[in-house]
């Protein structure tokens, strides 16, 4: 092969993996706002169900199985700020839940009120006939980040995070942050705000703090521009 010749094959080379390099970047970049809109279609679902049954529903985000789904109260439920369990003072659901259940029950002595116990729901609404067959999971490569809510001391970064929706039409202000694969640079990730108030999704990108709320003006958010 002549000089120029190989110099040619190598300009292909370089070209075609360009072009994988771009184009994995790209389809990244797509599953992570498929999966953003996913979790907005979710929060549409959770706020749409507590109004119409008079039932507190929740938002499970499971940082293990990258996967979502909706749970239903059999009781009103009132959150509970920086519950030792991580469940906002509802029945624990997993392990790591009730070890911490457990923990902070040896700590608080005498009686408690009951828990709220939550059962899976299916995305009509119903009561799943198959728990755990209605879980979405993030697209392929997704993962949660960390999810941010009133009721939780810190952000929650693994087990799970719930974020609840009240009859009434109400639900908790949440930073729900999603990342591509295990790369947790902040510029790597989206942030899907979500607005108490009417329950609308904001998706910014990069990582995204809650915002703190200062007065009644910040907590309204009836305009809410760029939300969808």
């Amino acid at each position: 092969m002549t000089l120029i010749e190989v110099l040619i094959v190598m300009a292909l080379i370089a070209l075609i993996l360009s072009a994988v390099v771009l184009g994995s970047g790209q389809m990244a970049s797509s599953r992570l706002r498929h999966s953003s809109t996913m979790i907005t279609g979710a929060v549409r679902v959770a706020f749409s169900r507590a109004t119409a049954s008079s039932k507190t529903v929740r938002l499970v985000m499971d940082f293990q199985d990258n996967a979502i789904w909706l749970e239903e109260g059999d009781q009103p439920h009132l959150v509970q700020s920086k519950d030792a369990s991580g469940t906002g003072g509802a029945e624990a659901a997993t392990v790591a839940e009730k070890q911490a259940l457990e923990e902070s029950s040896r700590i608080l002595k005498g009686p408690t009120a009951p828990r709220t116990a939550f059962k899976e729901i299916d995305a009509m609404g119903l009561v799943a006939s198959d728990p755990g067959k209605g879980h979405k999971p993030l697209e392929r490569g997704i993962k949660f980040r960390l999810v941010k809510t009133p009721h939780d001391f810190e952000p929650r970064k693994e087990g799970r995070a719930y974020l609840y929706f009240w009859p009434g039409g109400q639900t908790e202000r949440a930073a729900i942050q999603l990342k591509i694969g295990d790369n947790d640079e902040e510029r790597n990730a989206v942030t899907l705000l979500v607005a108490p108030l009417t329950g609308k999704v904001t998706i910014k990108d990069g990582a995204v703090e809650l915002p703190d709320v200062q007065d009644d003006k910040d907590q309204s958010d009836r305009e809410d521009p760029g939300t969808f």
